[in-house]
């Protein structure tokens, strides 16, 4: 599942996660992409210690055996975390869906913790780019929070995996597959059992990041026009 950040992304995994035949994994090429960009994020070391660092052993382990042979190995990955270097040939061993939200939510929450991204660390070029590559379910975060048993079922069957009714509801607190960050960015999440309400408020963009919503619309839209 291909997401940009400041996203329901990990509200999806705690839903994945709470099937009986599924083993989750959270963003396993972070430590990767801190190592190759010297980024300075909330327990960096402690992300470095926790994954392997080169994207080959990680793209190794994701495409290999998994303990316990699950139905389900649900894979949350960060499409900013795809740097230029990562080779694509084994991303094709893989099924791939991806996880929208519309560009002036995103960047109106990113803005909250940090001043300045870029279209980059969106990661809206790198999952257009993924999708025209393999393909695959489009969801929209707007649409799960709607109706999320329509939009999930619908997701299910696209990937050929049954819904399970479990994806609706989960009990709070933290999760084996959480990454080591999760202290730092978990706190809503643990305390969830559930899909949050969606919210129609509209947002207030500040007027220096107007023109990074306006660069992420178009590859936006083209995922959007393809969502379930």
């Amino acid at each position: 599942m291909w997401s940009g950040p400041r996203n329901i992304s990990t509200a999806m995994m705690r839903s994945f996660g709470s099937r009986a035949d599924t083993v989750a994994v959270d963003e396993p090429l972070y430590a990767y992409y801190l190592a190759a960009t010297g980024l300075d994020h909330p327990g960096r070391a402690a992300i470095l210690d926790s994954q392997p660092q080169r994207w080959q052993d990680v793209a190794a382990a994701l495409t290999g055996p998994i303990p316990g042979s699950p139905a389900v190995h649900y894979q949350k990955h960060m499409t900013h975390h795809l740097l230029p270097e990562v080779g694509r040939e084994w991303m094709g061993a893989l099924t791939h869906a991806f996880l929208i939200r519309d560009p002036a939510h995103v960047v109106a929450s990113y803005a909250k913790v940090r001043g300045e991204p870029t279209l980059d660390d969106l990661g809206y070029p790198q999952q257009l780019s993924l999708f025209r590559a393999f393909g695959g379910p489009v969801v929209d975060a707007a649409d799960v929070l709607r109706d999320p048993a329509r939009t999930l079922r619908r997701l299910c069957d696209a990937l050929g995996v049954g819904f399970d009714p479990a994806m609706l509801a989960w009990a709070p607190g933290p999760r084996p597959e959480d990454g080591v960050w999760a202290p730092h960015w978990y706190a809503g999440v643990e305390r969830s059992t559930g899909f949050a309400a969606y919210d129609p408020s509209p947002v207030e963009v500040p007027e220096r990041l107007v023109a990074l919503v306006e660069a992420a619309q178009p590859f936006y839209d083209e995922l959007a026009d393809c969502r379930l």
